[in-house]
This record gives C-alpha cells, structure tokens and sequence, in this order.
C-alpha cells in the first residue's frame, strides 16, 4: 500500500446550491436556487478552478416540508451533470442513483450517456432507498427490508457491470470499402438470469470512455461495508473523530483485501464541514452565528424523520433516547447516537448538529488548522481525502478554494493542476 507521505489529498464537493448547513442560506450574500442550472455552474467552474476531484450532488425519491432548502426541490442529478459536462473540462462529475427503483439496463446506459458526454469523468453514487415515502412514489406502501435492499443492489452492480464490458475497445471499427461499422465478436449480450433480474444485452450504446463510470458507496452497515469492499472505488463516509476514522478505514480496507482487490484502489473519503475564517475569531463568530439561526423545531422533525420515530414526545435538554437500529439508514444513526453518547448532548443539542451539519465532522478554523487536520488525518490512516460541504454557498467555498487549497500545496498535498483527462486517473484508480 502507498504510504501517507507520498499520498495526495482527493478532494469531492458535496454540493447543496444554498449551502450545507441548514442556516447557510440565511447568511450568503447571494442567494442561488437549487434549479438554476447557470447557479449550479458556477459552481462547479469554482470547484474546478480549486482543482477539486469531483462535483457530487445527492438525491432523494421524496420531499418533505422539512427537508433542506437544497433537496426540498432539486434538479434530477444525471439531467444536471449533463448539463454541467459540457460547461467544464476536467472535474469529475458524480450522481446519486438508488438501486431500489430502477432497473440496471436504464441506469447502465444512462450512466455511460454521461460519462461520453464528459469524456471520463462520470461516476455513480450507488445507494438503496431506505424511505416509506420513497416507496409510496413508487406503487408501494412499504420498503424492501435492509437484507433484501443490498441482494439487490448487489445484483444490479453485476448486471450493470456485464452491460459496460459487454462492449469491448475496439468495436466501432468503421470501414467505408466493407460497408462494415462495428466488430460483431467485440459486441456481446450478457443473458443475465437471476434472483432480481433478466437481461440480454446488450447495451445500446459503445463503451463509456473510463470502461465504466467510477463507483462510488457510502453504506457503512455491516451489508453496506460488504458490498463497498467488492464493488466500491471511492468510499464516502461520516467519522466524528480520527479514531472512529481509523477504525472504520483499517476495516475497509481489510474487507477490500479480503475481498481480492488492492485497497490502494479504493478511496475513502469522509465528509466534512470546514467553517474557514481568516482568523479564528471570524471562523468560531460565524459558527455561533449559524447555529444560533437552527430552528430546533425543523432539526427535531429532521432527527425524527432519520430515527424513524417521533422525538417530540421526549424533553429538549434531557438525554437523547435510545434509538433501536430499523431497516432504514442504520450507518447515519448509529453515527449520531454514538456522538450523542461520547460529547453528552442533549436532544436539543443534537437536533442542532442534525439541522446544521447533519451528523458530519465540523472544522472551525484558519486554512492552516484546517490543512493541519486534513495533514494529521491522512498521515494517520483516517482518509484518503475528504468530501467537502461548504456551510454557506458560495462565500464558504470561495474561502475553501481561496485559502485552504494554497495552504494544502504549499504542504504538497494537493495538486497544481489536473493530470488527467478522466476521472479514473485523477483519482489514482486503474484503466478498464
């Protein structure tokens, strides 16, 4: 495995149009709107000009009144890196797609659309869908259970996987004396017959210039931990602390060998919420001001809605009550009762880390403590680079690019520029 000192920091940006903190909005100088797709290029030009690894935005198949400004209503994700594709050059473009309610021939071809549309630079977030609501959206009134979630999603990575490499290199062959286009041999069906689902293939389009979009994971369940370590390149994940980090990165990667792949092929990347200042008054003033503005009623919704069980009956400064582990995102919760547990919050206080940074780590500080931090993670084997998510858009991730990525190479732990045209090899991750 590549040690700490020759690695360099992967950077993604989570993006949220209106900022990750659910009080972000309320502080930006400039309001964005999550369906302007000139708003969500710039975006994304800034992360580029940053020399970020990927754009990545998350989706949801329901909405409620107390989601998010930014995922209440939002673009489809795989329609909205479309667009940006062709209004960037070189920054990875990663979507969400659940596995739950789709089918792999669709999400196969679509995802390949994508990725010849960017000329390399796709990749899929590949999750289950945990929500009732989901389900009602979809002619259901209930969800499939956590075990019957992941069978699932297991078998529609093979189908998915047999449709990118049913098209060999090669096969569009055009030859004006023959009047032949393509080489039949390199062109196969896959003939998919199992539990889930039945496939001939093949894929009606050629072959996505990375072989395949990047697969990206973020389950952390004992089932979601599985099925990143056989199938999974870039791993996103949640850790309060650099021990909770290293646990959870030494067992991966275990998994991954165990599972015969090299773990230095697989990129685990935890979220983070920097709070960049250029002092670190300014920084903690402006992380007292955003929490000051959480509405605790609208956190305690959210907190309920992710528990799967109604917190208003419970007082607000008392302890956070035992949460039994459901067939919903089990990863998430146990994450946040287990930080509950460790830093003695109350309900009240809990509900604000839920509204506000919705479980993740929050770095209050100078570009120096902030690189210091991402230097001593990495350093340790607690990461392999970190999934961004600026408070407020864009002022956050303006001062991020401004400050913490000059700092970050001045310590040569981030690049000056791109090296590669795909996603794949920016990403140290081998050809297909």
């Amino acid at each position: 495995m590549a040690t700490a000192q020759t690695q360099r920091i992967r950077l993604g940006l989570f993006v949220q149009p209106v900022g990750q903190h659910v009080s972000g909005w309320r502080l930006t100088e400039k309001l964005g709107d999550p369906t302007d797709i000139d708003w969500l290029i710039t975006i994304a030009k800034k992360a580029e000009a940053g020399k970020f690894d990927l754009f990545f935005v998350g989706d949801a198949l329901a909405t409620s009144m107390y989601r998010l400004p930014s995922t209440m209503a939002r673009l489809e994700p795989l329609t909205m890196l479309s667009a940006l594709a062709v209004n960037t050059k070189r920054i990875g473009l990663a979507a969400t797609a659940s596995t739950t309610f789709s089918d792999p021939f669709t999400m196969a071809r679509s995802f390949s659309s994508l990725d010849h549309i960017s000329r390399g630079r796709a990749a899929w977030n590949v999750v289950t869908s945990f929500s009732t609501d989901v389900a009602r959206n979809f002619s259901r009134n209930d969800m499939p259970n956590h075990a019957e979630r992941y069978a699932r999603a297991r078998e529609f990575l093979e189908v998915t996987n047999k449709l990118w490499e049913g098209w060999e290199a090669g096969a569009v062959q055009p030859n004006k004396e023959t009047g032949e286009y393509f080489v039949n041999d390199k062109i196969k069906s896959i003939d998919h017959d199992g539990e889930h689902f039945q496939v001939q293939g093949p894929l009606n389009i050629t072959r996505s210039p990375q072989g395949r979009p990047v697969i990206i994971e973020a389950g952390s369940s004992a089932d979601g931990q599985k099925l990143a370590a056989e199938t999974a390149e870039v791993i996103f994940t949640a850790a309060a602390s650099l021990e909770e980090a290293q646990t959870f990165y030494r067992s991966q990667k275990d998994q991954v060998i165990a599972a015969g792949r090299n773990p230095d092929h697989v990129v685990i990347m935890p979220g983070v919420m920097p709070i960049v200042g250029r002092t670190r008054e300014e920084a903690k003033a402006l992380w007292k001001e955003l929490n000051t503005l959480v509405d605790i009623d609208n956190g305690l919704r959210q907190l309920s809605l992710r528990f799967s069980m109604d917190l208003s009956q419970y007082p607000l400064d008392g302890p956070v009550p035992e949460v039994p582990l459901g067939e919903g995102n089990q990863s998430r919760v146990k994450l946040m009762t287990d930080m509950a547990k460790r830093e003695n919050l109350t309900l009240r206080e809990l509900a604000a880390v839920a509204a506000g940074s919705r479980g993740h780590r929050v770095i209050v500080g100078t570009a120096e403590d902030i690189a210091d931090d991402f230097e001593l993670w990495l350093k340790e084997g607690g990461a392999d680079g970190f999934n961004i998510m600026p408070a407020i858009m864009s002022e956050q991730l303006d001062l991020f690019v401004e400050l913490v990525i000059p700092e970050l190479r001045r310590r040569g732990l981030f690049r000056d520029d791109y090296e590669f045209a795909t996603l794949r090899e920016n990403l140290g991750l081998p050809a297909l």
